[in-house]
């Protein structure tokens, strides 16, 4: 990836934040949210995961295109080699690579910090629509995600029904 940068999340960032993941918010069902964090919020979201996990963003020419981050799978001392996973990057960025570089960064950090297996959850309905594409899932496929559970119908938004796809991987 040309011109583009990994390093961790700042505080001052939220803003930027904010704005790449409120799109995924108000425009599609990826995000079971039904309103778009706050800056404020968002700055509360970081100060939480940085205590223990990595949260990692892309710029390009000092501009944030994307992030990604680690947090826990449950608070309960035996999960404690298992974390979650969740990306976004800027919709106008989207195919170029961002996403991968991110993982990369992301899953060799939580490598050196002992954590063994990585969830991510994929929003999901059989048939694509407008508000949602097989895009998370299959990139989540290419990344070495293998499907572990398929929750159906679990979130409504957009007044529709869609199903949860919890993903592993092994580290």
């Amino acid at each position: 990836m040309n011109d583009y940068v990994i390093r961790e999340v700042r505080m001052e960032d939220a803003g930027r934040l904010a704005g790449i993941y409120s799109y995924y918010v108000q425009n599609t069902a990826i995000s079971f949210e039904y309103d778009a964090p706050s800056v404020s919020e968002f700055e509360n979201r970081i100060r939480n995961t940085v205590e223990k996990y990595p949260y990692l963003v892309c710029e390009k020419d000092g501009h944030v295109v994307g992030y990604t981050y680690a947090s826990a799978y449950s608070v309960r001392s035996a999960y404690a080699w298992t974390a979650t996973a969740s990306i976004y990057v800027d919709k106008d960025y989207r195919r170029q690579g961002i996403g991968s570089t991110l993982y990369d960064e992301l899953e060799k950090r939580l490598r050196k910090q002992g954590i063994v297996n990585v969830l991510a959850g994929a929003a999901y309905c059989e048939t694509e629509d407008e508000y949602l594409t097989h895009d998370s899932y299959r990139f989540h496929t290419t990344k070495g995600y293998e499907k572990v559970a398929h929750l159906k119908t679990i979130g409504k938004k957009f007044d529709r029904w869609y199903d949860l796809i919890w993903m592993q991987k092994k580290l």
